[in-house]
């Protein structure tokens, strides 16, 4: 089921795939050639291109023609490699899209910088669309995720972390920006009120399940799919929905061994073993898949004030995929 609707999506959304590659290569304009190399070894690894994707289809969905969507869509994409070249340098990571980190191949202070280039490069494309109100978007997005990080850094290794700032979290580094996506694709269209809070409702729900599904490939995928160590999150002392709900439920000596875990971060594989199988013990894995559904289906609901079309099919089945991938 999970390749057969990658596959349908693949298809319905093939050529605009090769138009955002061509458009992210002709936007990236350094004058370095250094800075070219570091944000290319991100950018161009094999990234989904979820985010201007969805902008592209939000804003087709209501009905846009002109000719700004294709540069526009760039900047969400932009933006995310920006996030992600500084969070691997916060989080001290060494492999992303199954690749070593930016960081362990160049100086930590020229991956920042690059970093601050291509935000740097997504407000310029935000400006050249001369549309206040994105620009607005836009800024409010890099807001978000910055005290996002910041707020997950405070809180790493707290061990009584609950469900609702774990929400608040996420909402803010990753659920944010697919909602700014969604909704600056209405606004670039013109539409109406209704149709950009749909729209900014319909990427905000799929945003926290997208990252509540990568918080389960996190202790479900290997390697390989997943593109980095699993047990990641783990090893940098971050508390991600399956964990807090194992425990939250489990007794006092499986509550006190876990703990234990989670405090050291030179745990053995053993131990990650053992600690996978609490998870699934006190449903702190199947709970998670649940709630993840829960908003893919308010995503999904989101969409019915638009007239049925083959962009809303396609932004179903999205919806579908966000969770399909790690079963």
């Amino acid at each position: 089921m999970k390749d057969a609707l990658k596959h349908q999506i693949l298809a319905a959304v093939e050529e605009d795939l090769t138009a955002i590659e061509l458009a992210l290569a002709a936007n990236l304009k350094p004058n370095l050639h250094l800075v070219r190399q570091i944000a290319g070894h991100l950018l161009f690894s094999g990234g989904k291109r979820f985010r201007p994707l969805l902008f592209l289809l939000s804003s087709r969905l209501c009905n846009y023609e002109g000719r700004l969507a294709l540069n526009v869509s760039t900047l969400f994409e932009y933006l995310h490699a920006a996030t992600l070249l500084h969070d691997d340098v916060v989080d001290e990571a060494k492999l992303r899209r199954g690749r070593t980190t930016a960081h362990t191949t160049w100086g930590t202070a020229q991956v920042v910088l690059t970093g601050d280039f291509l935000l740097a490069c997504a407000l310029r494309l935000a400006a050249e669309a001369g549309l206040v109100e994105i620009i607005r978007v836009i800024a409010g997005i890099t807001e978000e995720m910055s005290q996002g990080e910041i707020d997950q850094l405070e809180k790493k290794e707290k061990l009584d972390l609950t469900q609702a700032e774990y929400l608040a979290i996420i909402s803010a580094k990753t659920a944010v920006l697919i909602q700014g996506a969604c909704k600056s694709g209405a606004i670039i269209a013109g539409a109406s009120r209704d149709k950009e809070q749909a729209l900014a409702d319909y990427g905000f729900h799929l945003g926290v399940a997208f990252q509540m599904a990568d918080d389960l490939l996190d202790y479900t995928a290997d390697a390989q799919t997943l593109g980095k160590n699993p047990g990641a999150d783990l090893r940098e002392g971050k508390l991600t929905l399956p964990l807090i709900l194992a425990l939250e439920r489990a007794d006092d000596k499986d509550r006190s061994w876990m703990k234990g875990v989670i405090l050291n971060p030179d745990f053995t594989d053993d131990d990650f073993e053992k600690l996978v199988q609490k998870l699934y013990l006190y449903r702190g894995i199947d709970d998670t898949r649940l709630k993840a559904e829960h908003h893919v289906a308010q995503a999904k609901k989101s969409l019915e004030l638009f007239d049925d079309c083959p962009t809303k099919k396609t932004m179903i089945m999205l919806s579908d995929y966000t969770i399909a991938r790690n079963v």
